[in-house]
C-alpha cells in the first residue's frame, strides 16, 4: 500500500515499509550501539589473557616469598572486593606467543624471573629496584582492549604494591618506636654516667692534692734517711773502736790471769780495772746509742708502712706502690738489724760491767782476788772478745742499715719525684673527667631531646598509619563504566542524527510540485517535513525506550530523557531536510560529517580545541548537552530545548528559502531538460 508521500530520487510511491525501515533504523543503530559499549566492565570476561610467571621466590629470614605467584592468584581468583574480571589462563612463554598471534589470547601478561626479588629490594643491604611486569596485546587488538587489559594489570600491580608498602611502613613505624625506647635507656646511661663521671670529676679533683702531700712526705723521708745514713755510718765507726777496745781488754785480761801472782799482775790488775770502768761507760753508751738508733728505724718502719698503705687508695700508679712497698721492707730490715746491734751492745755492757766488777777490788785484797778471779779473769778475757766479736757484727749490720738508709733516701727521693709527676698527671685527669662529665651530660640531655620528638606507635596504630600511608588519596565517585555517564547521550544523539539523515535519504526534502503548485511555500515545505518530524519523534520514543530496558535510569530522569530524545529527531528533521533542500546531495554528505564531528568530539575531552569549536555549534550539541544534563546531575535541560527549537526552526525556515527558489525558474531551463530534483 502506498502512501501520499513523495521518494527521493524516485518517483516510486513511498510505502509502509519503507517508513518502518526509516523509523527503525536509527533504533537499530542505537540499540547495537548500547548492547555493544554500555557498561562493558560488566562483560570483561570474554577478553582471554594469558599470565606468563617467571618468577624466581626469594627466601626473606627463613621465609619463601613467592610474589609472582601471588600476584598470578590475585589476577586469576581476584579478591574479597573484587572478582576475577578476564578470563585468565596460566600458560608460557611460548604458548603465550603462540596464542596472541592466532588470536587464542588478546593479551599476554609476563612476571619477569627477577620480580620477587626487585619487589622486596627494600630489605637492609639491599639496592633498592623497582618490579615491574610486561603488557603484550595481539596487533589487531580492538579499540580499548589495550586500555581495559593495562586498567586490570596495573590495578592489580598496584593493589600489591600497595600491600608491599603497608608491611614496609609498618615495619618503618615499629621501628620508630623500638628506637625510641632504646634511645631512651642510651638517655638513662648517658645520665648515669653523666652523673659517675661528675663523682669520678670531683674525686680526681682532690687527687692533686694528695699526690703533692705525697711527695712531700717523700722528700721529708728521704732528708731523715740521709741523716739515719750519716748516724749510723758513726755509730758503726764508734762500735768498731769498742771492738778494738774490747779486744784489748781480753788481753789485758789474759796477762792479768797470768800475772795475777805478781806486782806487775796486779799492777796490770790494776790498769785492767781502769780498762774496764773505761770499757763498760763506752760499752753503755754505744748500747744507749743502737737502742736510740732502734727506735727511729721503728717510727721509719711504721711511716713507710702507713705509706705503702695509702698508697694504692691515693690513686698511684702501681709501679710506683711497689716501690714504696720495696723500700718499706728495706726499713724493716733495717730496724730489726737495728734492733739486734742493740741486744748485742746490752750484752757487750753488761759483759764490760762485769769486767769492771772483778777489776774493781782494792788493791788490800788483790792476793786474794788474784787466786780466786784467775778463773774469772780468764772468763772475762774469753766474754770479752765475744763482747769484740759481738760490736764486729754489730758494725757490719750498722753499716748495712746505713746502706739500707741511703738507698731508702733514693727511694724516697724518686718517690717525691713521682709524686710530682702524679700531681701533674691526677691535674690532667681531673681536668678530663670534668670534661667527660660535661660531654655525657649534654649527651642525656640531646638524647633525651630526640626520644620526645620520636614518635611511637602500638602495633594497630602502625597498621592504621601504614594503611593511609601506602594509599594517602582514594577517589570517591569514580565508575567503572567505559564511557562513563555521557555514553548514553552520545549514542543516543548518534542514532538520531542518523536517523534523521536516513529520513532524507529515503523521503523527498523538497516537492517536485513545488513549482507548479499554487500553496505557499511554507505550506510545500511543511507537507515534506510532517512525515518526517513524525517519524523523528517515533525514533526518538524507541531510542529512548531501547535506552531504558539497557540502562534502567529512574523513570523522572527518563521521562525528560524521552522527551529530550523525541524532540531532537523532530528537530534533526528539520536541519536534515534543510541540508538536502539546500545542497541537495551534497546536504547528506555534510550531515554525514556532522554526525562524525558529533561522536568524534564526545568519546575524549583531548580532541583539539578548533574540532572541538565547531561542535560545541552543530545541532547534536544541544541534544547531547540536555541528555547529559537530563541523566545525570549537570545544568543545561532548558539550553538543550531551546538549543534544540532554534535549530528545527532554522532547519524549517532553510527549507521554505529552499521552496520559494525552486519555484523561480527563467525561461532557459524551461528549454533545457530539467535535471532530476534531489
Amino acid at each position: 500500500m502506498s502512501l501520499p508521500i513523495e521518494r527521493a530520487r524516485s518517483r516510486r510511491p513511498v510505502t509502509w515499509l519503507t517508513l518502518i525501515g526509516v523509523l527503525l533504523l536509527p533504533v537499530v543503530i542505537g540499540g547495537i550501539l548500547v548492547a555493544s559499549l554500555y557498561n562493558p566492565a560488566e562483560r570483561l570476561d570474554s577478553i582471554n589473557a594469558a599470565i606468563v610467571n617467571e618468577d624466581e621466590p626469594v627466601t626473606i629470614n627463613d621465609q619463601m616469598v613467592p610474589l609472582g605467584r601471588q600476584l598470578t592468584a590475585g589476577l586469576v581468583e581476584g579478591s574479597d572486593d573484587v572478582d576475577s574480571n578476564l578470563t585468565w589462563t596460566l600458560s608460557n612463554a611460548d604458548d603465550a606467543a603462540a596464542g596472541l598471534a592466532d588470536g587464542t589470547y588478546d593479551a599476554v601478561i609476563t612476571i619477569p624471573s627477577n620480580f620477587s626479588a626487585a619487589a622486596t629490594s627494600t630489605q637492609p643491604g639491599e639496592t633498592p629496584e623497582q618490579a615491574t611486569i610486561q603488557v603484550k596485546t595481539a596487533p589487531d587488538s580492538l579499540v580499548v582492549d589495550d586500555a581495559i587489559t593495562a586498567q586490570v594489570t596495573q590495578a592489580a600491580a598496584s593493589l600489591m604494591g600497595q600491600q608491599l608498602s603497608q608491611v614496609y611502613l609498618e615495619n618503618v613505624f615499629l621501628g620508630f618506636t623500638t628506637l625510641n625506647d632504646k634511645l631512651g635507656e642510651a638517655a638513662t646511661g648517658a645520665q648515669q654516667l653523666a652523673t659517675g663521671a661528675q663523682q669520678a670529676a670531683d674525686g680526681a679533683a682532690q687527687l692533686p692534692s694528695g699526690a703533692t702531700q705525697l711527695a712531700d712526705g717523700a722528700g721529708s723521708l728521704s732528708t731523715g734517711a740521709t741523716s739515719l745514713a750519716g748516724g749510723l755510718d758513726q755509730i758503726a765507726a764508734g762500735i768498731g773502736g769498742a771492738a778494738g777496745g774490747a779486744r784489748e781488754i781480753g788481753t789485758g785480761l789474759d796477762q792479768a790471769a797470768a800475772g795475777v801472782q805478781n806486782q806487775q799482775l796486779k799492777d796490770a790488775a790494776n790498769a785492767s780495772a781502769s780498762y774496764a770502768a773505761t770499757a763498760a761507760s763506752d760499752t753503755e753508751k754505744v748500747a744507749k746509742e743502737v737502742g736510740g738508733v732502734a727506735q727511729s728505724a721503728g717510727a721509719l718502719v711504721q711511716t713507710m708502712g702507713g705509706l705503702a698503705a695509702s698508697c694504692t687508695a691515693s690513686g698511684a700508679s702501681q709501679a710506683y706502690c711497689d716501690q714504696v712497698t720495696a723500700a718499706a721492707a728495706s726499713v724493716g730490715s733495717l730496724a730489726q738489724s737495728a734492733g739486734t746491734a742493740a741486744q748485742d751492745a746490752v750484752t757487750a755492757a753488761t759483759n764490760a760491767g762485769y769486767a769492771n766488777g772483778y777489776a774493781a777490788p782494792t788493791a788490800s785484797g788483790i792476793d786474794e782476788l788474784m787466786t780466786k778471779t784467775s778463773a774469772g779473769l780468764t772468763q772475762a778475757a774469753d766474754g770479752t772478745r765475744g763482747l769484740a766479736d759481738g760490736l764486729d757484727k754489730l758494725q757490719s749490720g750498722t753499716a748495712q742499715s746505713a746502706d739500707g738508709a741511703r738507698q731508702l733516701a733514693s727511694g724516697a727521693s724518686q718517690l717525691s719525684g713521682g709524686g710530682d709527676q702524679l700531681a701533674t698527671g691526677a691535674q690532667s685527669l681531673a681536668d678530663g673527667v670534668a670534661q667527660l662529665a660535661t660531654g655525657t651530660s649534654q649527651l642525656a640531655t640531646g638524647l633525651d631531646t630526640a626520644v620526645a620528638q620520636i614518635p611511637t606507635y602500638t602495633d594497630a596504630q602502625a597498621k592504621s598509619l601504614a594503611d593511609v600511608v601506602s594509599d594517602p588519596v582514594a577517589a570517591e565517585g569514580t565508575g567503572n563504566s567505559l564511557f562513563g555517564a555521557s555514553a548514553i547521550p552520545l549514542l543516543a544523539t548518534a542514532a538520531l542524527w542518523f536517523g534523521g539523515l536516513a529520513t532524507f535519504v529515503a523521503l523527498q526534502a523538497v516537492s517536485r510540485r513545488s513549482l507548479a503548485s499554487r500553496a505557499p511555500s511554507a505550506v510545500l515545505a511543511l507537507r515534506a517535513f510532517l512525515p518526517a518530524a513524525a517519524l523523528g519523534a517515533l525514533q526518538g520514543l524507541l531510542v529512548a525506550g531501547v535506552v531504558q530496558i539497557a540502562a534502567d535510569y529512574d523513570w523522572g530522569q527518563w521521562s525528560i530523557f524521552a522527551v529530550l530524545c523525541i524532540a531532537a529527531g523532530v528537530a534533526f528533521a528539520a536541519v536534515n531536510q534543510a541540508l538536502v533542500a539546500v545542497f541537495g546531495g551534497a546536504g547528506r554528505w555534510i550531515a554525514a560529517l556532522i554526525g562524525a564531528f558529533a561522536i568524534a568530539t564526545g568519546v575524549v575531552s583531548t580532541v583539539p580545541a578548533a574540532l572541538a569549536s565547531i561542535a560545541s555549534i552543530l545541532p547534536t550539541a544541544p541534544a547531547y548537552n540536555g541528555m547529559v544534563a537530563a541523566l545525570t546531575t549537570a545544568s543545561g535541560v532548558g539550553a538543550g530545548f531551546a538549543g534544540l527549537a532554534i535549530w528545527g526552526v532554522l532547519g524549517f525556515v532553510a527549507t521554505v528559502l529552499a521552496v520559494a527558489r525552486r519555484r523561480t525558474v527563467s525561461a532557459r531551463s524551461l528549454i533545457e531538460p530539467a535535471a532530476a530534483p534531489a
